[in-house]
């Protein structure tokens, strides 16, 4: 086993208490995430040892393609995980994209596709798909990008959302960005089972999450592919329980009840199906937010997307890693409030234990952690 830890990007803003918002609905942090801030973020993530910092997608946040690319040269190793919206920009121009950031990072693109945003967020890029269209979309989206990637001859293609013709990229990337997936709704399964590298899901307790990675796992195997499998999910790791459980109550006391309330109400109409399994953890309430051993839902009350976090010493922090690996989760993309300190917590206090324990290695040494190369599905 060797596991990937990546770590998270800010580009609405951070803080030292939790910010509300996202996916959907305005965020900002007391702390800008101006250039000279995210620069000190990846400076962070690549000195504690993250593979790749994800970067997200939005009206609440910055655009990641930009923001990352301006941030490539001021990076030795650290890969970056760039979401983006299918719907938004032509799979052609995406895969051009892709190939002209692996050549000018020297092959650090990761890429974590984000079917869609709530539906009013959708209607303001212009896109009137309904949440099944929109997978239909991608599925065909991903088609079109991975022929690109590989194909010698001119792409054309004629599907019912996508249409290229004799498309062929000069440059394709090389190697292949890895394509990180997510979605928990019925018709999201099988475009990750037949398009993803690596399957992404938010921090549930283990049976629900061992629950979806069967699913997924199951729809993968009937097209002849494996997958490799990431747990979204928020750190607060200190020297001992008692200290990671009080920084957890000051950001839960710091929690304006104005902005819970305009959050939840946001959420509750959501179409997604991460999101309302997300709600319902807590269901709004600060008496339901202990879900299983460090699992800790507070996080959610305030936050879109990514909900829970894991609370506690370093050596529990790292169990409760373990567990979730023991169920196939080899990526961890994590983040913690704030974003900065945060990683140098977990990096200077869990790494070095799962490092002793054989399981992660520091990014360019001998044993690589997961790439997760494309595999091509077997004929139907």
């Amino acid at each position: 086993m060797n596991l990937a830890f990546h770590w998270f990007l800010p580009t609405y803003g951070d803080s030292r208490n939790l910010v509300a918002g996202g996916h959907g609905t305005s965020m900002h942090g007391d702390r800008p995430a101006n250039l000279k801030y995210l620069r000190q973020l990846c400076a962070a993530a690549e000195t504690n040892g993250f593979e790749a910092v994800l970067t997200p997608t939005g009206l609440w946040c910055e655009d990641a393609w930009l923001t990352t690319a301006m941030l490539v040269e001021d990076t030795q190793t650290l890969k970056f995980l760039i979401a983006f919206r299918p719907g938004l920009i032509s799979p052609t121009l995406a895969a051009q994209m892709a190939g002209t950031f692996q050549r000018h990072s020297g092959g650090r693109l990761l890429l974590n596709v984000v079917t869609g945003g709530e539906p009013h967020e959708q209607r303001a890029y212009g896109d009137y798909l309904d949440k099944e269209q929109r997978y239909a979309r991608t599925a065909e989206f991903l088609h079109v990008v991975r022929q690109l990637w590989v194909s010698r001859e001119p792409v054309t293609f004629a599907g019912n959302h996508i249409r290229v013709e004799d498309a062929l990229l000069n440059n394709p990337p090389d190697p292949l960005p890895p394509v990180f997936f997510g979605g928990s709704s019925e018709p999201a399964g099988p475009v990750a089972a037949a398009y993803s590298d690596v399957y992404l899901t938010w921090g549930e307790p283990l049976a629900a999450v061992g629950e979806k990675l069967s699913w997924i796992r199951g729809l993968a195997a009937d097209r002849g592919r494996v997958l490799q499998y990431g747990l979204r999910i928020h750190v607060i790791s200190r020297d001992t329980a008692a200290a990671a459980w009080a920084e957890a109550d000051r950001l839960l006391a710091a929690v304006d009840p104005a902005d819970v309330e305009r959050v939840q109400a946001s959420l509750v109409r959501s179409e997604s199906e991460g999101q309302r399994r997300m709600l319902e953890l807590h269901g709004g309430s600060r008496d339901r937010l202990l879900l299983a051993p460090n699992l800790w839902a507070g996080v959610g009350l305030v936050r879109a997307g990514a909900g829970t976090a894991l609370v506690g010493s370093h050596a529990e922090v790292a169990d409760r890693l373990m567990e979730y690996a023991g169920l196939g989760i080899t990526h961890f993309v994590l983040s913690g409030y704030p974003h900065l300190e945060e990683a140098y917590w977990f990096g200077e206090g869990v790494l070095p234990l799962l490092e002793r324990r054989g399981v992660w290695r520091r990014p360019g040494s001998t044993a690589q952690p997961p790439s997760a190369p494309y595999q091509v599905a077997a004929a139907q």
